[in-house]
């Protein structure tokens, strides 16, 4: 769940783009790539395809309210708000080719700015912040909770506990405790990329 959490931002940039460019009518910058890629056929269903447009946007800044949830990182948030304030604006209100394709470019910005401060986050870049890297594991067996710092370049496959001393290990489909048992999952899940499993 957190894997998905951390890529919807790119998931509806990424389908923003494929909708624009499948609506060549409001998007003619991208009409002749649309034709070359073969998306020219569905220019009959561009109301259809303008609502998709409009849900993905969605889509994006919801994913940049979960990175800043993460990271504490405003800025991509308010540039994905703005950028959808200028696509809405184009939509319902009046028709500017700089609103729209400033917001469209604003979107992609706003989701490599996302991505560049969720990795300098967990990589411990100065200006980040360093609680990422702190995860509390709470022992299923006993409830004894310990605050313990993950590692960037490995994963715990074991841990025991400081209370009972049972020895813990990763659930099924998890890479590590952290995952398993801790607040927060380990960096690579963090990151989106695969771990160390």
């Amino acid at each position: 769940m957190n894997r998905l959490l951390s890529t919807l931002d790119r998931v509806g940039t990424v389908g923003s783009l494929l909708a624009a460019i499948a609506a060549p009518c409001c998007f003619p910058l991208f009409a002749g790539l649309s034709a070359a890629v073969g998306l020219g056929a569905l220019g009959q269903f561009e109301g259809i395809v303008l609502y998709i447009f409009q849900g993905f946007v969605a889509l994006t800044v919801v994913g940049l309210a979960v990175g800043f949830r993460r990271h504490r990182s405003i800025g991509p948030l308010l540039l994905g708000v703005l950028s959808a304030a200028a696509l809405a604006y184009v939509f319902y209100r009046d028709s500017s080719t700089a609103a729209l394709y400033g917001g469209l470019g604003g979107l992609l910005l706003a989701t490599l700015w996302n991505r560049w401060a969720a990795r300098a986050r967990s990589c411990g870049v100065p200006g980040s912040q360093e609680s990422m890297l702190h995860s509390i594991i709470t022992c299923p067996e006993c409830g004894l909770q310990s605050e313990e710092t993950m590692p960037t370049d490995a994963c715990w496959f074991f841990y025991e506990c400081r209370g009972c001393h049972a020895h813990l290990r990763p659930k099924q489909g998890d890479c590590c405790v952290f995952c398993s048992y801790g607040s927060v999952s380990c960096p690579p899940i963090q990151l989106g990329v695969q771990c160390c499993a």
